[in-house]
């Protein structure tokens, strides 16, 4: 059990790190629905709304602006990774003029994502490494595969259907 420790992606972080991988993860919602937000300026109302119920959000809605709803989120009640995992999956699908997802929360979703995604797309990444090649962090274990943490994300929560691929030998 001991050496099953060095292949998970916190394993080599020190205890005074454990606070960047917490369980609460509503801070991290907050952040993507403020880019969301953002990406939305100016956006009809119902496409707010569809971001909004597609993130399953709805409840916490009462049709403020989405800014305003990142902080009642943040200040509000514990929120999971599967949570998170939603409202990144209603941000990968705005427009593609948005920013990217945040490396930590592309990170922590595409890692829950990974073990609770569809069969289909666990055994695309199934026995590899997979890599983003815009951010610092890793996951798996085998021949390395890659895509940009938003891409990986993007397909482990089925908003795409290009999965990481092998990277061209140089």
């Amino acid at each position: 059990m001991s050496d099953l420790a060095r292949f998970l992606p916190l394993s080599h972080r020190s205890a005074d790190d454990a606070a960047a991988a917490p369980s609460d993860r509503r801070g991290q919602i907050a952040t993507v629905v403020a880019l969301a937000a953002s990406a939305l300026d100016g956006a009809p109302f119902d496409r707010r709304r569809a971001f909004v119920d597609e993130a399953g959000l709805s409840g916490d809605d009462d049709g403020a602006p989405l800014a305003e709803l990142a902080g009642r989120i943040a200040r509000g009640r514990r929120r999971s990774v599967r949570e998170l995992t939603a409202v990144a999956r209603a941000y990968l699908r705005l427009p593609s003029d948005r920013r990217p997802l945040p490396f930590d929360i592309a990170g922590a979703v595409a890692l829950a994502a990974s073990t609770s995604a569809p069969f289909a797309r666990r055994a695309a990444i199934a026995g590899h490494t997979v890599r983003a090649t815009d951010a610092g962090w890793t996951f798996g274990r085998g021949p390395e595969i890659s895509a940009s943490a938003d891409e990986i994300v993007a397909f482990l929560t089925g908003v795409s259907d290009s999965p990481p691929r092998r990277s061209p030998v140089s």
